[in-house]
């Protein structure tokens, strides 16, 4: 036997299969002693826990604890996984209906001429068209960077070219080598 060898003080521990939480408290794990009871089929008040977990048991369904911060907590007498279903499809409406803020960017040169101008405006309108933000930014290389001035006038005359299709949610700001603007779209009528 190897002399340097010692054994391990924590051994492996075999665990079952892992369970994600249950995200409501049913039945027995509820641990308000006095709850309000709300249901089909059942008179709304306030009842003891025993009471009324043997009330959902006699119509054959689940005590689900839908309002835990209440006082006394709400639950609700309701068969439990269809109740889990219909809030995850609740969940699933309610993020559906978030709207994704979508981020465009058109990058300008501190020389960029008229025909260049034009072109990245008519992108922009596209891009506000399709309710994505556009942010604008000229990047100064080098020794550009003496031609601040021009980046801000280019960037308030692109955000003047798109007045009527947005508006300037920030106004020139330089970081660094970038001078940027950041327009939205207006809101459809």
């Amino acid at each position: 036997m190897n002399p340097n060898f010692k054994p391990n003080p924590r051994p492996f521990q075999r665990r079952g299969p892992h369970r994600p939480e249950e995200p409501f408290k049913i039945n027995e794990r509820i641990t308000a002693q006095r709850v309000r009871v709300v249901g089909e089929n059942v008179a709304v008040d306030v009842y003891p826990i025993q009471q009324a977990i043997k009330l959902a048991q006699d119509l054959g369904l689940d005590l689900v604890e839908i309002s835990p911060n209440a006082d006394p907590p709400v639950c609700r007498i309701t068969d439990y996984s269809k109740f889990k279903y219909e809030h995850k499809k609740k969940q699933k409406e309610i993020k559906a209906k978030t709207q994704k803020v979508v981020m465009k960017e058109i990058r300008f040169g501190p020389n960029t001429d008229d025909h260049d101008f034009n072109f990245k405006v008519k992108h922009a309108i596209n891009f506000l068209g399709e309710g994505a933000k556009v942010k604008a930014s000229v990047f100064f290389r080098g020794r550009s960077i003496v031609y601040k001035e021009r980046g801000e006038i280019l960037l308030l005359k692109f955000a003047q070219a798109l007045e009527e299709h947005g508006k300037v949610e920030q106004l020139p700001k330089l970081e660094g080598k970038n001078m940027s603007i950041l327009v939205q779209p207006k809101a459809k009528k």
